[in-house]
């Protein structure tokens, strides 16, 4: 067995440095892999395309936006990103509010997607060019046009009147014709962005019997009607403290069900794990996906935890049958923006728009655990061990490589050993660290 050994740690300084970790210590405790019980296929990693991280791109050198692009795209040295998110219409990580339409317009004969041709497009073109592969897109709208909703505006919440259902389901299709005439992948659409949450922002809400009946009776006949007939439809896009009720609202109802791929989630609110799973429990047939997440309040330079909260969420959601993780926006500038309404957040790379540099935060070395070593359509495997503080997650790639991670966000080292049929070793894990380990020609 030939194994590899990566290591972030916050007091060490290292950021994924190759390092060997084996030792002849007793072990305090035992990770068990079992090969033979297979879980849930790995769709891949990524971030977000919006409107913010790509025009923030534009502002620094030629060169750093190469560094940045090849840092989460690049198969070979970078991140091996797959996977995008891109908004329809604006969203709070956009320069502004707007749409594709101009007011009124009620057969859609003004759409037009050229203000994403500035910035997210070419973005997206130049990172295919990198991954050299297309990356595939989830599509997700934070409000309709302001004249389509109860309140008048994009921002605040309000809902898509009624009357508009039909309408704003053919700007779904017109929207993914477009893109895909523009040249991008989309692989899959959400209904709503957190359609639970009237935010100060671009937001609409939907109860779950609404989103139901939205699915159910105009945006899935819509899209299995036509040539966009393979894009999956994912429901929620919002935290998990509620993802079960709004699962079951729309999962057992067999005509809505049938239009739908599965769940996306965000991380924000709780960390409430199990919900996860028991969404897979109920419907074990139904995908999930990581649509969002991030560091809210502006910038963690140097905040080594921010790292240890992406790593604990990917554990967290993988173990519970979650297929892809797709992170917030994957850059922004000096203050955390731009952002419309100042809701500034942090992201894995920040770009000094200022100083033309780039500053690499924790969470991005922490991705960086997962994304570089798990292949897409590779399987989680079984994996256990018997304490609280090490959490820890194994998958197999297609080529039959294992993949083990082992987050220790304790002040403690600990003497850990991995079992792997007759195949044995003992590692050390650093405290406050995180480690891959690569085991190949596994017998």
């Amino acid at each position: 067995m030939k194994l590899e050994t990566y290591v972030t740690s916050k007091y060490e300084n290292y950021r994924h440095h190759a390092l060997p970790v084996v030792c002849n210590n007793q072990p305090e405790f035992i990770i068990n892999i079992n090969p033979g019980i297979k879980y849930q296929k790995i769709l891949g990693f990524g971030g977000a395309f919006t409107e913010a991280a790509c025009y923030t791109l534009s502002k620094i050198s030629q060169k750093n936006q190469e560094e940045l692009l090849n840092a989460y795209f690049n198969p070979d040295n970078g991140l091996n990103y797959n996977l995008g998110r891109i908004h329809m219409n604006s969203s709070d990580f956009a320069l502004g509010n707007y749409t594709y339409v101009e007011d009124n317009d009620l057969e859609l004969k003004t759409f037009d997607i050229s203000r994403e041709k500035k910035y997210v497009i070419p973005t997206i073109k130049k990172a295919e060019k990198i991954a050299k592969q297309t990356i595939d897109l989830l599509v997700s709208p934070w409000s309709p046009p302001a004249w389509m909703k109860s309140n008048g505006e994009m921002n605040n919440g309000g809902k898509l009147l009624i009357e508009f259902y039909p309408l704003w389901a053919d700007y779904y299709l017109r929207f993914l014709d477009d893109i895909k005439k523009a040249g991008l992948h989309p692989f899959a659409l959400t209904v709503q962005n957190e359609p639970a949450a009237k935010q100060t922002w671009d937001s609409c809400l939907y109860t779950k019997e609404e989103e139901r009946d939205f699915v159910k009776f105009h945006l899935g006949p819509k899209i299995i009607n036509s040539k966009n007939k393979d894009i999956k439809i994912f429901i929620w896009d919002h935290n998990r403290d509620l993802i079960v009720e709004r699962a079951k609202a729309i999962f057992d109802d067999p005509e809505a069900s049938k239009f739908v791929a599965g769940t996306a989630l965000h991380w924000y609110v709780s960390e409430e794990f199990e919900k996860v799973g028991k969404v897979h429990d109920m419907y074990p047939n139904k995908q999930i996906i990581f649509s969002e997440g991030c560091i809210e309040g502006g910038p963690h330079v140097g905040v080594y935890e921010t790292g240890e909260r992406y790593s604990r969420n990917i554990i967290g959601d993988f173990s519970n049958h979650c297929e892809a993780f797709i992170d917030w926006n994957l850059t922004l500038n000096e203050i955390g923006g731009p952002n419309h309404v100042g809701n500034y957040c942090d992201a894995p790379i920040l770009s000094d728009t200022i100083n033309d540099k780039l500053i690499f935060n924790s969470s991005y070395y922490h991705i960086g655990h997962f994304s570089k070593h798990v292949k897409p359509g590779a399987r989680r495997i079984s994996s256990e061990i018997n304490s609280e503080n090490i959490k820890q997650i194994c998958f197999q790639n297609p080529d039959g490589s294992i993949v083990l991670v082992v987050l220790n966000e304790s002040e403690k080292d600990y003497i850990l050993q991995f079992n792997i049929n007759e195949n044995k070793k003992t590692f050390k894990c650093l405290k406050k660290s995180i480690i891959t380990l690569v085991s190949r020609g596994v017998s």
